[in-house]
């Protein structure tokens, strides 16, 4: 039975949403309106005096004024913010600054006020209406859900700012709403050690056998939750029975012993999931939840390539988005389960779209929300409260639809992180395009895979590296090579004309057992935050995969090295 404020926090969430379609049919004006209030409270900030923010009245002023920046633009001023100074970008106190992953490049500071924090919780809330309703819908409940993310600060500033993932500053910033969500306790976040986090969430949440849902950023994060679930159930099954915490997790003692109080032995559940274990040989989220009624995690990009695994461990739990999100905004939020297409987030940001035409130009001329159209790509920009201006983060978006008048619009990629032997420009969603086809064609699962280009030739070889799920195994690793060749050049109009003739035969790398694990480690050892991991599925940094163990390398018949025949065709073209 839901507590009253888990009620009063789900009606809280419809109003949002309910309001939030309200101005889904009047897109322009909730826009223009954002931008208004926005350079009205920004006019006299360092950077608004400079770009004169107080003399811009309309859209295309705003157009015309304000040029198209990337982060290196607003770098110097964040260096600033983070030593101490006031009134930089935001009027208001900066309260928090968000350490960026660095996964897709170089790490940033993006600096977190109040108001910053007020958007995000907006179109928080405002999911959770679409939620609740699309699990009304089929009968489903929402509840409380299993998240492992934490909420530990990496560090602070030499201006006194605390600083971390998104992820932890939302937590602390938010911690009375999230306390109503979670089927563990709060305190199970401070946990420093990785693994003693997501055993000790999974542990309280196994207790709760009516628990409804499970979230994480990235899908690979949800798969190792039910990886921990898998490889430690013997002993999550003897602490519920004992109603104790494992001796040997790396716990900070006075954690330890507030938690421990919070367990008590619960032979009963204990042996229900021993039953489970014996009939099935481990423990998966869709058996030790029956009830579980949805999985929260990001959509778009390289998501469906994960999803292929969900149904081991979920059967047919609907998937749900929530937002579309990165540290330096929010861009848009998902309406319904199992959906990729999700609304701008017309609220919580002013939004502008750089057409495919535009893209290399330096003063890119820009449309509006209500100027898309169904299925063209765009770079976004994004103006909010953070202090950025028409502020390129460099994803590439698809239009899929309208949501009454306010695009639909879902990840595609991210601008740059291309990969090209010559000239073909393959993308990230090009390849997962692929892999995500060829599991369902051999009926096998991976664990990982990214796509390299080979060391020493010219044009170079897509080096395709996968590592096996546990326990499957490819019987026919030339004809998989085959058919990613096959089906990349069927998706992909330039990778199947530079295939001709110049673009030399992918090889095909199986990697050893546990090498996207060494990969993780390479990445939490340079401080990447946990809960922000994820891998590049493509790279032109020959050096990425450096000194994980090849099992074998499979080559295609027609697979011959000629740099001489290659510059030929090369003279000839030319």
């Amino acid at each position: 039975m839901p507590s009253p404020l888990f009620s009063l926090l789900t009606q809280t969430a419809r109003y949002f949403k309910a309001n939030f379609v309200r101005k889904t049919r009047q897109v322009s004006a909730v826009q223009e309106q954002f931008l208004r209030k926005l350079l009205l409270a920004h006019k006299n900030t360092e950077l608004g005096r400079e770009f004169g923010l107080q003399d811009i009245k309309t859209i295309d002023q705003f157009r015309e004024q304000i040029p198209v920046l990337p982060y290196s633009s607003y770098e110097p001023y964040i260096t600033r913010i983070a030593e101490g100074e006031a009134n930089i970008l935001t009027t208001e106190p900066v309260v928090y600054i968000v350490l960026t992953s660095g996964s897709t490049g170089k790490k940033k500071l993006v600096p977190v006020t109040q108001q910053t924090q007020k958007y995000l919780r907006l179109a928080h809330l405002t999911s959770l209406g679409f939620l609740s309703e699309a699990l009304s819908i089929r009968g489903l409940e929402l509840g409380k859900v299993l998240l492992t993310k934490s909420v530990q600060f990496l560090g602070t500033t030499s201006g006194g700012i605390n600083y971390g993932s998104a992820g932890s500053g939302d937590l602390h910033l938010n911690k009375l709403l999230f306390k109503q969500l979670f089927a563990h306790p709060y305190e199970v976040l401070e946990a420093s050690d990785s693994l003693a986090r997501h055993y000790i969430c999974l542990l309280f949440a196994l207790r709760d056998q009516s628990m409804r849902g499970m979230t994480g950023s990235f899908p690979m994060l949800i798969l190792r939750n039910c990886s921990y679930l898998e490889r430690y159930g013997e002993e999550l099954i003897q602490d519920i029975d004992k109603g104790a915490i494992a001796s040997w997790l790396k716990l900070e003692p006075e954690l330890r012993a507030k938690l421990e109080r919070r367990c008590w032995p619960d032979p009963k559940r204990a042996t229900q999931l021993r039953e489970i274990f014996r009939s099935e040989g481990r423990l998966l989220p869709k058996d030790v939840w029956p009830n579980l009624s949805f999985v929260t995690t990001s959509r778009g990009g390289t998501s469906d390539f994960y999803f292929e695994r969900f149904p081991t461990y979920f059967g047919d739990t609907p998937e749900f988005g929530a937002v579309y999100a990165a540290s330096e905004a929010v861009f848009s939020i998902y309406p319904n389960l199992n959906q990729d297409g999700s609304i701008l987030a017309i609220e919580s940001g002013f939004f502008e779209f750089i057409p495919e035409d535009q893209w290399e130009i330096e003063h890119p001329k820009t449309l509006l929300a209500n100027e898309v159209k169904v299925g063209d790509r765009y770079r976004i920009l994004t103006t909010n409260y953070s202090g950025f201006y028409r502020y390129d983060i460099g994803d590439v978006v698809e239009v899929l639809g309208f949501y009454e008048q306010t695009p639909l619009i879902v990840f595609r990629h991210r601008r740059g992180g291309l990969l090209s032997s010559i000239t073909e420009k393959t993308t990230e969603f090009h390849a997962t395009q692929v892999m995500q086809a060829l599991q369902r064609d051999f009926s096998l699962s991976l664990e990982d895979f990214c796509i390299t280009l080979s060391e020493n030739n010219f044009p170079a070889h897509y080096l395709v590296n996968i590592e096996l799920a546990p326990g499957d195994t490819l019987n026919n690793p030339q004809v998989f090579l085959t058919s990613f060749d096959n089906k990349l050049k069927e998706i992909h109009t330039s990778y199947e004309v530079e295939r001709r003739d110049l673009v030399p035969p992918p090889r095909l790398r199986i990697l050893a057992p546990g090498s996207f694990a060494i990969l993780q480690q390479r990445y939490l050892q340079k401080g990447m935050p946990d809960c922000q991991l994820k891998f590049p599925h493509i790279s032109e940094d020959r050096k990425f995969l450096v000194d994980l163990p090849v099992q074998y390398e499979v080559r295609m018949p027609q697979d011959v090295d000629s740099f001489e025949q290659t510059m030929e065709t090369l003279k000839h073209r030319n």
